[in-house]
Formats: structure tokens, sequence, C-alpha cells
């Protein structure tokens, strides 16, 4: 049996959303092995971040939307996407963008594409970001986005919700 996936590529003024792919694992390594990941359950070691990619990559065969791998000058600089594991009451929009590459504006570029793209592909839903109430910048990407805190989730009282408006297609 063989399970496939069809991953749109996405393009910005300044930015390529691919698939993901396995010569993105020294990156994205790299940024879980980091303090940076903290946010995010980090760090993490080498396997915990195979792991990663791997659900990133088969979520797409699973349910037709992932994360994105992004690309800003021919350069693996982060991963933007759509994720609705089964302990999460509501897709969720995330992004994680590497240190080279934040304060450029390429998150907020990034996450405009991909939330697009769901709003254009998939059947209409909630679409919010769960937050660690820690993590000041991607809170304030998320109201850069329109979106408001609307409470904690029941998967972790550490986060936020934050609900995106409809319709931002």
């Amino acid at each position: 049996m063989s399970l496939t996936a069809t991953i749109p590529t996405l393009t910005t003024e300044r930015l390529t959303l691919r698939a993901p792919r396995r010569e993105d694992f020294p990156t994205l390594a790299a940024f879980y092995a980091s303090d940076r990941s903290r946010h995010i359950g980090g760090p993490k070691d080498e396997a915990a971040s195979w792991t990663i990619l791997m659900a990133d990559i088969g979520t797409w065969v699973t349910h037709g939307f992932g994360f994105f791998a992004v690309e800003h000058d021919s350069q693996h600089v982060g991963m933007v996407g759509l994720h609705h594991p089964p302990h999460h009451a509501d897709l969720e929009l995330g992004w994680t963008i590497f240190a080279d590459a934040e304060g450029k504006g390429i998150a907020q570029e990034a996450a405009i594409a991909a939330r697009d793209w769901a709003r254009a592909t998939l059947p209409a839903q909630r679409l919010v970001s769960y937050i660690d109430r820690n993590n000041t910048r991607s809170i304030a990407l998320a109201e850069r986005l329109g979106a408001r805190e609307i409470g904690t989730p029941d998967h972790d009282s550490l986060c936020g919700t934050w609900l995106h408006p409809e319709g931002t297609a």
C-alpha cells in the first residue's frame, strides 16, 4: 500500500512555502535543540526532532493539510501551517521561524499565506493559534493577524487560545 499526498507550493512576494522534506532536518533539529524551542515543548533531541518532521509530513497524507517549510532566499527559515491533533479542539495555525529569519516579517507573511490557503481550500471551521502565554512575539503576531484571545485550551494550561477571524482569506 502506498500513501501519497499532494502538497501545494505557495509563493508570496519574498517566500516559498513548500512540502517539508528530509533535507530540512538539520535546520529543524538545530532549532529544536536550542532554547528558542522552549515555547513549543523544547529543547528536544534529534530523535524527537525527527519525529516532528515525520509528523509534519504525515499530517499532509492523513489530513490533506499540514505544515509548510518556509524558504526565504532559497534558505529553509521555518515552518508554518496547520494541524489538528485529536487533543486539540480546533484547527490550529502555527508558526516557527528560525533565529536568523526573525524580525523580518517572514512569520507574518508566511502565516497569512497559510491562513488564506486554508480558508480557500478546507471546509469552513474555527481557526485558532494555541500560544504559550510567555511567547510575546507569537502573541503579537497573532494579534497582527487579527486574532483575539478567547481563553485557555483544555490540553495546555500554560497556553492561551487566539481565535482568527472568519473570512480573512
